[in-house]
Formats: structure tokens, sequence, C-alpha cells
């Protein structure tokens, strides 16, 4: 379990973490979500003992992290792939991670199979590819065979074989009654792979609930109709109440009505329809209405620079991605 009460971290005049109080619990899945800078990364560090809080306290199985005398045995993490010996083996750098806690050389191969890394694990680290590197940190945040795991991007640069095994290895995880605490940028694999969902947003907490709940918060309830007396049904529909919205003469988009009820009066009033189906939220959606004010760094639409002076690719704005 992982508890923080009034958790707070500030850089000088910058607040970064600003009074965060959360449980994270054992036997689920817990998503962290927020945008670039809200504050995930140095609540992550804080956990770690990595970053001394501000204020608040935050505990890791009822001690602070750096009060447990096998922190490895207790929570494993992956907050920087990156953070490993280029010139060692994947398989010495565990050796070396093990014999720090006393643990076998059989758990190292354990997790080395775990993880598929059995035909590079005598290879050196600096040559492996992001994908091999972040199956190296989760290797590593297994290897004590520990209670809690906190894993930062645990997918990135995985191929959609091992981001599959990276969701079942979480829930496996935490069917055992382990508490498993991870962030993601990918919003549907969180959708997969998640219980329950932490959002923060410049510093502060902005939902912390069920999956379900998120989702349906953010959800519009909006059913979408094909019919080729699209506009009969919809003056009837706006008569009842309902906002009505059309992007082709046969197809509606309708809220404020379900579509039992929209069946119901299309039958009595004798009209065809072609489709009937109800239109689920997504969690990315109801993330998006959260976070909406919570976002440091805009970014206009790609589509808005088409037509409008940009002559070459070399005129065009550089992604994020491709600034990486």
């Amino acid at each position: 379990m992982i508890e923080a009460r009034g958790l707070t971290k500030r850089y000088g005049p910058k607040t970064a973490v600003d009074g965060i109080s959360f449980t994270v619990q054992p036997g689920q899945v817990t998503g962290f979500l927020g945008p670039n800078g809200a504050g995930k990364s140095t609540t992550m560090r804080m956990i770690m003992g990595l970053d001394r809080p501000t204020a608040g306290s935050v505990t890791v199985n009822g001690q602070p992290y750096a009060a447990h005398r096998s922190p490895l045995t207790e929570v494993g993490a992956l907050l920087d792939a990156k953070a490993v010996h280029t010139g060692r083996s994947a398989y010495n750098h565990l050796l070396a991670m093990a014999a720090t806690h006393n643990i076998p050389k059989t758990r190292v191969q354990e997790v080395i199979e775990m993880t598929g890394l059995q035909s590079v694990a005598k290879k050196r680290v600096g040559g492996f590819s992001l994908g091999m590197g972040q199956r190296l940190g989760i290797a590593s945040a297994l290897l004590g065979d520990p209670k809690t795991l906190i894993l930062d991007e645990p997918v990135n640069g995985l191929d959609p074989e091992g981001v599959l095994w990276v969701r079942n290895l979480a829930r496996y995880l935490a069917s055992e009654g382990r508490t498993v605490f991870l962030s993601s940028h990918l919003m549907s694999e969180v959708a997969l792979t998640a219980d329950h969902i932490i959002v923060i947003g410049k510093g502060r907490i902005i939902a912390n609930a069920p999956v379900k709940d998120i989702v349906d918060g953010g959800a519009q309830h909006t059913v979408r109709v094909r019919t080729p007396q699209a506009t009969q049904l919809a003056e009837l529909l706006t008569r009842d109440g309902a906002t009505v919205t059309s992007d082709e003469p046969s197809l509606l988009q309708i809220t404020g009505v379900e579509a039992p009820g929209i069946g119901e009066l299309a039958a009595a009033s004798g009209i065809v329809l072609h489709e009937l189906t109800p239109v689920t939220s997504t969690l990315e959606e109801a993330y998006m209405l959260l976070t909406a004010d919570s976002v440091e760094y805009q970014t206009e639409s790609a589509t808005q620079h088409v037509g409008h002076g940009v002559d070459s690719p070399a005129d065009a704005p550089i992604s994020e991605g491709a600034k990486r």
C-alpha cells in the first residue's frame, strides 16, 4: 500500500506537487495520469525517497521508503530505464543488484526468463533497444519479489506483444494481492489495465476513482442513428428536448435521450431505422475533459498548419515525439 498525506514539493518559487493525499490499495492496478509537468514523476520520486517532500509525508507498506531494511523486497520501481551502467551486461546488472540484498542467482535467472531477456542477458546494456531497456528495468523492479510495484511508463518502446505482456503482468501481480502503481500516456492501455485511476493536474489531484466512474463521468451518452427519415426524426427528438447534430444527411448524433426511447419514438412514428448505436465514451475523452485546464504546454492541431504558409517540411512545426 502507498499512502500520501499532504504531499508537497516546491522547487524555489515553483510548486510541483501541491498538498496531495491519496491511497494506492493492494490487490488492484492503479493508474497515475496527468499532463506533462503535472507532478507525476516528482510524486513517484518522493515515494521512492529520491526527492524529499517540502511538506507532508508518503509511506510504502507502512513506512517511508528509506526506513525499510530490505527495500527491494518491499518496493520494485521502474522510474528511468536508462539508469543502468551501459558497459555491464543485463545479467551482471541484475546480479549486482541482487548482491545488495542477498538475493540468490536463481532469482536473477527467473526474472531474466520472466521478462524475455534470455537471448540478450550476456550483452552490454549500452547496445539495447528502448524496448529491451524497458524489459531490463521491469526485471530490476521484480528482482526482490516485492509487495509493491511502481512503474513509470512501463510500455514505452515496447512492441504490441510487449505491451500485452506488461498488461497481463500488472494484472497478475495485482491478483496476487500486490500494490501496482503505474503511469502511462497511452489512455487505451490504461483503460485495459487499471482498475482505479488517480489524475493529477498542476500538482493537485483532480480525480481519484475507479476507471468506470471516471469514464462514465465524462460521458455525454450519445446515440448514433442512421435513418432515411433523418429530418423527421430530428424534429421529433428536438421537440422532446434532445440535442441533435448531423455530419451527413442520413446520420444523426443524439444526446439527451437513451437508445430505447429513440427506438420507441421511431416505431410509434413509422420511421425506419438502419442503425441505433449507443456511443460509449472512452477514458481518453474523459481524461481530456478532466485535464483541459491543467495542460501546461498547449499545441495546435496539425490541420491548422495545412495551406497556411508552411512551404516545406523544414518549415513545419516539430512534434514533441520528433524532438525525442
